[in-house]
């Protein structure tokens, strides 16, 4: 069988029209969970009130992008302008050409000071018709330090009456410990909000998670996943969403191997001993695999099982 029929084929099998635990930012597979809807509303608040500086944090996998693409759709239904930059590795001179190239100018031919004053004056031109950018900036633990800078200096544009950018930094932890440094101390004191990031804290609010991926993958039946699978699912997670969704794909396909519509123990643990990343990797679980695992599925490779999460 191909991959992609094997893909096709499981997702059949449990009534899915498309797969659940996709590792794309899809805003369609978004779960509001506490500390997303937290961070969201927040955000919301945060940019109504015009404030300047606002910093989103979590550790690797717990959803920022996403939060980040769902902020940027509700930007876009209310006619907000956005700039958005996912990788902010980026010189001085370089974060103010691709602030220009969002506000689609062409900066090709200008020297910096000319960049800088045509941004300045398209900024100005949206203050005069109501209007404020919002920039957000994913994997702002990226930023040099001299960048950050920079990002301080731009953030000071304003009118008389209005901020003239509002900037919104999404990054992992070590943005906050980039932040602690002397020599930023002044863009520190401009993040009038902040929010964290947590990951799910327990097996009841994982099922949750759970149900609503599947329900927007077009599942209609009981859930899934039996209560001890929930706990060795969490336990291998810590919660965490990325991790949650690459387990929970393999264990569909571990499900649909052994042709079981009610997903248990035995199943994540397949998945667990499929995936290095998992934080429930101990000495039992390889000889638990061996003993319950069906014959056909040591032919099922491991770019067979990230298939379901990567398409």
């Amino acid at each position: 069988m191909q991959l992609t029929e094997l893909s096709l084929a499981c997702e059949q099998f449990y009534g899915l029209k498309k797969p659940a635990f996709s590792l794309t930012p899809d805003t369609e597979f978004y779960v509001d969970l506490p500390s997303q809807k937290a961070a969201f509303d927040i955000l919301v608040y945060a940019l109504s009130g015009g404030e300047g500086f606002i910093k989103i944090s979590g550790e690797v996998g717990t959803g920022k992008t996403l939060l980040c693409r769902r902020l940027l759709n509700r930007l876009s239904e209310q006619q907000i302008p956005t700039a958005y930059i996912p990788n902010p590795d980026l010189t001085p001179s370089a974060l103010w050409r691709v602030i220009a190239r969002e506000l689609q100018i062409d900066d090709q031919p200008l020297p910096d000071s000319q960049v800088q004053y045509c941004v300045q004056q398209a900024l100005l031109t949206m203050a005069a018709d109501g209007k404020t950018l919002v920039l957000l900036i994913d994997e702002a633990q990226c930023m040099p330090r001299d960048t950050m800078e920079a990002l301080r200096l731009i953030s000071n544009l304003e009118t008389e009456r209005q901020k003239l950018i509002q900037i919104v930094l999404f990054g992992q932890p070590e943005l906050d410990t980039l932040l602690q440094n002397i020599s930023l101390r002044q863009l520190r004191q401009r993040i009038t909000y902040s929010a964290r990031l947590e990951p799910l804290n327990n097996s009841e609010s994982l099922s949750v998670y759970l149900q609503q991926r599947l329900s927007a993958a077009g599942y209609r039946g009981m859930p899934l996943f039996q209560p001890g699978a929930l706990k060795a699912l969490w336990r291998a997670s810590q919660g965490i969403p990325r991790l949650v969704n690459i387990l929970a794909a393999k264990t569909l396909l571990a499900g649909y191997g052994s042709g079981c519509h009610s997903l248990g123990y035995q199943h994540v643990m397949r998945a667990v001993a499929d995936t290095e990343s998992s934080f429930y990797q101990t000495a039992p679980l390889a000889s638990e695999w061996h003993s319950a695992v069906p014959y056909h599925w040591y032919g099922i490779t491991l770019t067979a099982c990230l298939l379901l999460v990567m398409l």
